[in-house]
Formats: structure tokens, C-alpha cells, sequence
């Protein structure tokens, strides 16, 4: 049975036909995954045949579409998995990140940094320091278990629960925990994800409280965390911590934009 799967289409404030059709067309191959005539190309993204004629050779020329022995059919090529890997997709959340999370700074008074999952632990992969004379630093590059901190309860509930246990499973901190510290555990990365974000004293350094949010779309691979660890005592006031999470809300919006989430 054929499948077929409508564009979505949305309003935008500047039209651009042409691009639209392509897009629609390279979309609608990604998710099909199997070659498509030009007719069923056309169906498939509520158009006619000759309304993509010429976007469909203009691809083709360029790389991006290719045509094989199957009856002359379109398929993607690996143009676009070529492009997509002359950078890792860290390093492009790292470009965009960086103006976002200086503004960040600016706001907030407070250094922030941007971390990833490897190896089952946590990865400082980015750090804009506070404009303040006196601020905490988090040196980038530096590796913390996920058990034991705010950024890392935040990037285990935008997991599936079957990545995360397994995670879980290899956490030396975790495997010697009693099942019901295990389960409170559970509980709290529930509540993370119930609420959007994760603000708590840091278990590894005394006086330092943590909020952090998370980046990019639930268990996809581009999942990263964005954390202030501000020091208790300056938290003088309830509101000063209301305006620190509008901030790192607005900022993690922005960088979800940015990276097309």
C-alpha cells in the first residue's frame, strides 16, 4: 500500500515557492524512504506532476536527488548525509549557542555552560563566564557523573526510559544505591520532566545551587543541556531565582530555534 504523507505547511511572512517545493519534496523522500516516481512524488506533497518538473531536475543536477534503475525513480541522495557531517552536530549547537548564552550571562549576572551525554556521563562542551568580578567557572571538557548532578536528572528525562535505564545500569554511583534510592531517583527525573527544568543544591560542591533546562528535542541525538550554577547565598530572594529560570527559559528557547527545534 502506498503511503502518503501531506506537507505540513505553515504560515511564513516571506513566501518562497520554489524553495517550498523543494523542501517539500526532500522531506517527503526522507520520510517515505523508499523511490518515488514523479507522480507519486507529487501526490505525496499535494501538488501536480508539472507544478515539480523542474525543481525535481534542478536536484538532480545538484546531487541531492538521484535516479536508478527502478523505473527511473527519485531517491535522496547522500548529499545532504555529506553535508550534514562536514561538522558534528555539537559543533554546530556550540556556534549557535554561544550569543544566546553571553546574553545569558548578561542578564543573569551568573556564568552558564552547555553540556552533552558521553559515555554515560556528563561533558562540559561550552562555558561563558559572568561579567561579575566573582563568579563559579566550569572549565569545559570536564566529565561529571549524571547520578550526581542537576544537568544530569535533566538530560536523563528527555530520555526514552529504555536509554535511560540502560545508562542508568552502568552508573557506578547508581548500582550501589538501595532500590529505594533508586526509586525516589525515579521519581525526581518524573518530576523534571513533568515541570521542564531542574533547579537543586549541587551534591558536588557545597553552597552552589544548579538550574538547568534542557536543549533539542526529546531522545533525539542532538540533546544537550543549558545550566547556571549560581552560589546559594546570592539567591537572596525568591524573585531573583524567578528571574533567573525566565531567562534561562527564554535562552533555551532561543538556541532551540537556532537549531531548528
Amino acid at each position: 500500500m502506498l503511503l502518503l504523507i501531506m506537507a505540513e505547511t505553515q504560515p511564513t511572512k516571506y513566501n518562497a515557492p520554489a524553495l517550498d517545493k523543494g523542501l517539500d519534496i526532500m522531506e517527503y523522500l526522507s520520510k517515505v524512504g523508499i523511490p518515488m516516481s514523479q507522480a507519486e512524488i507529487a501526490s505525496g506533497i499535494n501538488r501536480t506532476p508539472s507544478e515539480i518538473y523542474r525543481m525535481l531536475v534542478c536536484l538532480e543536477e545538484r546531487g541531492y536527488l538521484s535516479r536508478g534503475s527502478n523505473a527511473g525513480k527519485y531517491r535522496l541522495s547522500l548529499k545532504m548525509y555529506s553535508l550534514s557531517h562536514t561538522h558534528t552536530p555539537f559543533d554546530e549547537l556550540k556556534r549557535v549557542a554561544q550569543y544566546p548564552m553571553q546574553a545569558l550571562t548578561e542578564i543573569t549576572r551568573q556564568s552558564c555552560h552547555l553540556s552533552i551525554l558521553d559515555n554515560e556521563q556528563l561533558l562540559i562542551i561550552s562555558q561563558k563566564r559572568s561579567p561579575e568580578a566573582v563568579s563559579l567557572s566550569i572549565e569545559e571538557g570536564t566529565h561529571f557523573p549524571l547520578t550526581m548532578t542537576t544537568s544530569g536528572k535533566v538530560l536523563l528525562s528527555i530520555m526514552s526510559e529504555e536509554k535511560r535505564n540502560v545508562i542508568l545500569s552502568r552508573d557506578v554511583y547508581y548500582k550501589e544505591w538501595s532500590a529505594k534510592k533508586r526509586k525516589d531517583f525515579h521519581l525526581a527525573i518524573e518530576k523534571v520532566k513533568e515541570a521542564g527544568y531542574s533547579s537543586s543544591d549541587s551534591k558536588l560542591t557545597s553552597g552552589v545551587t544548579d538550574v538547568a533546562v534542557p536543549i533539542g528535542e526529546n531522545d533525539s541525538d542532538l540533546n544537550s543541556v543549558l545550566a547556571i550554577s549560581v552560589f546559594s547565598s546570592s539567591l537572596d530572594s525568591e524573585i531573583k531565582m524567578v528571574k533567573i529560570l525566565e531567562a534561562i527559559k527564554e535562552t533555551q528557547r532561543t538556541i532551540n530555534k537556532l537549531i531548528g527545534g
